[in-house]
């Protein structure tokens, strides 16, 4: 319903553009501009989806490999001490717990296929809990929080589109990205934590949170003391580095374990692949919505608009065509993903405004379709406070893409 509501909007609003353009004179050749653009971002979506097909199948083969070698069980795990801090009064070795840890691994690891199904199984789990069918619980409402959070360790789709568009090292978004999503799930957490009135003191709680700080304030202060010229270079060979580490960890356990990889490899590939042609009718739809939105001359006013209410923050001009997918991002992902592209396109898939509006596009997951479809698949009525808690994650998610987006790219 969302996405309707942008691509119709898109045209409308390209449409009312360019009659005024055109009637008052100030550009003539405004409706073949936008019958051009069409055509042209048609077939740019096009072969951005065709180039989508390569890396997407090797990205989900490879973690097919680690899902069937155990690497979500290991991560599930680690995390598992932590869970029965964040929903205190949920009982010990409830199905729901498991569901839960499975998602957030799933999604850490960039396994979107395995993390939506745990986390439906999630939500149903926890609704056999629920005093009140109807109404969200403290233990749903942070779940769903944390997943629109969307912490992610490896960005999987947003490097394969980089890697379409050409970009020369399309992991210099890694550690951006990782810090960004860290400040929304810390967001998503620390709201509902107060809201909830959720006892911080915990030492194993406080070790999380003070490791996740640390974490993010040693990769700042590293970066911040590094000289310009080294900073992106830094960002591309830790994310590509890391990247290669986590192939052979899961082609160790894969061998320790004796999982047969290439079976593994091949299953996951075919995924990769389906998926990839799946997304092209979308592809085409958001992009030529989006293309005769440029051209029509309403980007330009909106980009204009735009600047005027930011330019006050320090974020350098350059990248205030990347705002757009910022404002898309919690209504729709799919119309975020356009404009990401279209971005890229526009400004060039290395400029800053390419690399800042892909951030902004893994910072965060698209919050309102995961309020829709989590809370719809238990037929909550009344979700209480998570909208504005979650939006706030948001928040805290893109003011940290626009701050890592300007401390290594410009």
């Amino acid at each position: 319903m969302v996405l309707n509501f942008v691509w119709l909007g898109l045209f409308l609003v390209a449409g009312i553009f360019g009659a005024l353009r055109f009637f008052t004179g100030a550009d003539p050749l405004v409706f073949p501009a936008m019958a051009q653009a069409t055509f042209d971002s048609a077939k740019t979506a096009f072969e951005i989806s065709i180039g989508l097909v390569g890396t997407l199948t090797l990205w989900l083969g490879l973690m097919k490999v680690g899902e069937d070698a155990g690497a979500i069980g290991l991560v599930a795990r680690a995390l598992s001490p932590l869970l029965s801090r964040v929903f205190p009064g949920l009982p010990a070795e409830h199905p729901a717990s498991g569901s839960m840890v499975l998602n957030f691994a799933a999604n850490l690891l960039g396994l979107d296929n395995a993390a939506t199904p745990a986390g439906l199984k999630a939500m149903k789990e926890l609704e056999t809990l629920n005093p009140n069918p109807g109404t969200a619980t403290n233990h749903q409402i942070m779940f769903m929080a944390l997943h629109a959070a969307s912490l992610t360790l490896f960005p999987v789709s947003i490097m394969a589109i980089r890697a379409a568009a050409g970009a020369r090292n399309p992991a210099d978004i890694f550690l951006p990205i990782l810090i960004a999503s860290l400040c929304s799930a810390l967001g998503a957490f620390l709201s509902i934590a107060l809201v909830q009135k959720i006892k911080l003191r915990d030492p194993v709680l406080l070790a999380w949170l003070g490791g996740a700080l640390l974490l993010v304030c040693g990769l700042v202060a590293g970066v911040a003391s590094l000289p310009h010229a080294q900073v992106e270079a830094f960002s591309s060979v830790t994310g590509t580095f890391l990247l290669m580490a986590a192939i052979l960890w899961f082609l160790t356990l894969a061998a320790i374990r004796k999982i047969n990889a290439w079976e593994s490899f091949t299953t996951g590939a075919k995924e990769g692949f389906q998926t990839a042609v799946q997304i092209i009718p979308f592809m085409v739809g958001i992009l030529v919505a989006v293309g005769v939105f440029r051209a029509s001359g309403a980007m330009a006013y909106l980009v204009q608009g735009l600047w005027a209410l930011v330019s006050w923050t320090g974020l350098p001009q350059e990248g205030v065509g990347a705002i757009p997918t910022m404002i898309l991002k919690p209504l729709s992902g799919g119309g975020a993903r356009g404009l990401t592209i279209d971005c890229m396109k526009a400004y060039g898939v290395d400029s800053f405004a390419g690399r800042l509006s892909s951030v902004l596009q893994g910072s965060t997951d698209t919050t309102l379709y995961v309020l829709a479809l989590y809370s719809g698949a238990v037929g909550l009525r009344n979700t209480r406070y998570a909208l504005p808690c979650m939006l706030l994650a948001d928040l805290c998610g893109f003011a940290g893409a626009i701050a890592m987006a300007i401390l290594f790219f410009t």
